[in-house]
């Protein structure tokens, strides 16, 4: 258990957001840094469950969400794994490159779309590269409720596999297995074979990179409704045939107001245009920043963390469109 704490007196930058502390940066893997964040305080921070994520704000605008990869329990830090990619939009090269120990970083309250399922009596998961992050919190929870569970961690090589020593800490050596492909997923880990038999009460849970994910949606194609969890950090590239072409009208029920949005532009840009602003992050149906109830409409739901309940009354206006002409929204 981690010692108690002062109650937190936590600087608020706005109604939803956290002015918090970079603690240390420290490195954890090839391209991976880890970041520890803290009250400037010293008090407690929000209660957190594993599979959580946050939205970093980098300024000028730009925003990133990021898996808490700490203990859940922990409410002395949280901690963020980012790997820096080259070929990204810039939220991982501002983190590796402009963040430092000391600063001062407003970040948005945790969200979880990814969370442990209560019944389970086996959890299986499954990591790719970066995608460790979501699933070492978990690992935190299940090994303090003594909980059946076993974790795969698929990575180029040792060196670019992160947290190995804290994983080696928390996971018995019998539950705790790396796979290194160097490269050809043909000599990693296979997927299909282990997730082959779903056993009763089993549950799977995954993260990691597009063809790691494609591999995983694969494998448990014919698992039971519900055993199956998974986050993706970087959306699915669509199908064309897959997005509802045409314009329509969205109505924003508590203001009066209803905008055209156009065959290729957004709903989220089409209020922006007409003068509201809805918060964002990923822009891509991922982090759940921009979830909106809908009061009245048919929905084409295209993100990738609602849960079926969730989508009869809320949907992601990044990525989400109307199958019909209005779509009014509880806005």
């Amino acid at each position: 258990m981690t010692a108690a704490l002062p109650r937190s007196a936590l600087t608020h930058a706005g109604a939803d957001t956290l002015n918090l502390r970079v603690q240390s940066v420290r490195y954890e893997a090839e391209s991976i840094h880890a970041f520890e964040l803290v009250d400037p305080n010293g008090g407690r921070l929000p209660e957190v469950t594993a599979g959580s994520h946050l939205d970093v704000h980098l300024g000028s605008g730009l925003m990133r969400s990021y898996s808490l990869a700490g203990d859940p329990l922990d409410q002395s830090r949280w901690t963020l794994g980012v790997l820096r990619e080259v070929k990204g939009q810039g939220g991982s090269k501002a983190m590796h490159d402009q963040v430092k120990v000391g600063q001062i970083l407003t970040v948005g309250l945790p969200r979880n779309a990814f969370p442990l399922a209560a019944n389970a009596t086996h959890s299986v998961l499954l990591a790719g590269g970066i995608g460790i992050t979501p699933l070492k919190a978990m690992a935190h929870t299940l090994a303090a409720q003594d909980a059946s569970f076993e974790l795969h961690y698929c990575a180029k090589t040792p060196e670019h596999a992160a947290f190995k020593g804290a994983l080696r800490a928390l996971v018995p050596p019998d539950q705790l297995h790396f796979h290194h492909d160097q490269g050809d997923p043909a000599k990693g880990l296979d997927i299909a074979a282990l997730l082959k038999q779903p056993a009763p009460g089993t549950h799977v849970y995954f993260c990691g990179p597009p063809g790691f994910m494609k591999a995983c949606t694969e494998a448990t194609a014919h698992w039971s409704t519900g055993t199956v969890h998974s986050e993706h950090f970087k959306a699915p590239e669509p199908k064309v045939s897959d997005l509802p072409a045409g314009s329509f009208q969205v109505s924003l029920a508590r203001t009066g107001i209803t905008v055209q949005v156009g065959p290729e532009q957004t709903i989220v840009r089409a209020i922006e245009l007409a003068g509201h602003r809805v918060p964002t992050s990923c822009l891509s149906g991922l982090c759940g920043a921009c979830k909106t109830g809908y009061l009245e409409g048919d929905v084409e739901h295209n993100d990738y963390i609602l849960s079926d309940e969730e989508k009869t009354h809320c949907m992601t206006v990044c990525v989400s469109r109307s199958r019909g002409p209005l779509l009014v929204l509880d806005i």
